[in-house]
């Protein structure tokens, strides 16, 4: 399991929801659907982050997304 991998769906999973919860907000509609997303996200990059030795840092960002492309598509 490539934590490197699962940081990237995770944080792009948590940004893909954030139209869908501002759009339940302004319509009066319960976000349901983009909270269990944004779970599911959270809990991919805690993943990724725990299993990683030493973690990640804002800066990496950009780097992992790099390598997640170059090595899976």
């Amino acid at each position: 399991m490539d934590p490197d991998l699962f940081l990237v769906i995770g944080l792009l999973i948590g940004g893909f929801t954030i139209p869908p919860i501002l759009g339940a907000i302004f319509d009066g509609r319960p976000p349901r659907t983009p909270a269990v997303l944004v779970v599911i996200a959270g809990g991919m990059i805690a993943f990724a982050v725990i299993q990683k030795p030493g973690g990640y840092v804002i800066q990496d960002i950009p780097g992992v997304f790099s390598h997640v492309i170059g090595k899976y598509l």
